[in-house]
Parts: C-alpha cells; sequence; structure tokens
C-alpha cells in the first residue's frame, strides 16, 4: 500500500506593518498622549501666579494701602484663587480682617469692605506703663476699673471687651510729654461700642491688657 508523504507546513512570511496598521495607530495615539500629558504637567508644575504679600504689617481695621504690598510670583497650584491677585482690580475700600505678618500672602479671607467690617477705631489713653507686647497688630482685653469709695467696698473690675485687634500705639514725644502715658488704638466691635465709650466718660480707669499668643 503506497503512503503519502504529510503536507509540508506552509511558511509565513513576516510582514512590515504598514499604516492601516490597527496596532500602529493605537500605539501612535498612545504615544501622543504620553508626550501630551508630560508636557501639561510640566507646564503646569512650572506656572506662576502674580499675587499679593504683606510688606509690613497689616492691622486689623486699617485700610488695605497699596504702600503695603508688593507683587510675588509663586506657584500656588491647587491654592489659586485663595490670595489676592495682582492682576485683579480691587475695591478701593478694602479694609483688613485678620492679622498679615511682613512677607506672607494676603488671603482673600484677610480683607473686607469697610461696610460689611463691623469695627471701629477708638483711643484708649493707658494710664500707666503698657505691657511690652502691647503693640501694633496684638490681641487686647479692655477692663474697666471704677473709682474706689470710702462708703462702699471695693468695686470690681469688669471687662469692656476681649481680643481686640491694637491698630496703633501712639507714644507722646518732646519736653512737655514727660508723665504722659501713651494712646492705644483700638478696633472695638460695634456691639460693645456703648460699653465700652460710656467706660471712658466715667470716672474710673480703663486698662489695656495684653492678650498671649494662642489664648
Amino acid at each position: 500500500m503506497a503512503t503519502t508523504d504529510p503536507a509540508s507546513p506552509v511558511a509565513v512570511r513576516w510582514r512590515r506593518p504598514g499604516w492601516r496598521d490597527p496596532r500602529l495607530l493605537v500605539g501612535l495615539v498612545l504615544v501622543a498622549a504620553s508626550v501630551a500629558l508630560g508636557a501639561w504637567a510640566v507646564g503646569s508644575a512650572g506656572r506662576t501666579v502674580p499675587v499679593l504679600a504683606a510688606s509690613d504689617a497689616l492691622v486689623v481695621g486699617r485700610p488695605l494701602a497699596q504702600q503695603t504690598l508688593v507683587v510675588r510670583q509663586v506657584r500656588l497650584a491647587e491654592a489659586d484663587g485663595l490670595y489676592l491677585n495682582a492682576d485683579a482690580e480691587l475695591p478701593e475700600d478694602l479694609v483688613v480682617t485678620r492679622a498679615v505678618g511682613p512677607g506672607e500672602l494676603v488671603p482673600v479671607a484677610a480683607v473686607s469692605t469697610a461696610r460689611d467690617l463691623g469695627l471701629r477705631e477708638v483711643a484708649v489713653d493707658a494710664p500707666g506703663p503698657l505691657a511690652s507686647t502691647v503693640v501694633q497688630g496684638a490681641s487686647v482685653d479692655l477692663w474697666y476699673v471704677p473709682e474706689p469709695s470710702t462708703a462702699a467696698p471695693l468695686p470690681a473690675p469688669r471687662r469692656l471687651a476681649g481680643g481686640l485687634a491694637v491698630a496703633q500705639v501712639s507714644v507722646p514725644t518732646g519736653a512737655l510729654s514727660v508723665g504722659a502715658g501713651a494712646t492705644v488704638h483700638l478696633m472695638v466691635p460695634v456691639e460693645d461700642l456703648a460699653g465700652v465709650l460710656a467706660a471712658i466718660a466715667a470716672d474710673g480707669t480703663i486698662e489695656v491688657v495684653s492678650v498671649p499668643a494662642g489664648s
């Protein structure tokens, strides 16, 4: 019986993929997407935004003066919009609502318009030496000490307002200022204003007491 040889396998020839090969097109799309994503990431990481920073301490209740601001080019990333943009036009009646130290970026939440502030500046004459911590930008409590009377028990002091911002401390100078005390300008909430003004006009003394940081 005659035997037949098995059929020889057909040789497969490798062909260079053409431009219409789907695998080549998918590969090109992936490479292009990777390059675009990398370029976007590098560009975003290096993008800077001009924002306003405080050249001097910004005190609560004081107008936001242009001379106390400088422009800084910073990388903010997701924090963009949280600080005052130097390219944006700011309202003229902006006032500081939160203390900002020298060199710090000015947050949008640290300023407000004057009509929304709810504070009034009151000058208080200190009867004696002030604590060294009672300076511009510090936080203080205001106390009233009634005038003692010989016919009644010693009256107890009472706090008029707490956590007031010091807008300015004026110390008199010159030959006629010997023995004169300092004047402390405080930002007083409108709801405390009547009590503070009444105590200033009454017999007794007003004491400015420094509030320790973090209290």
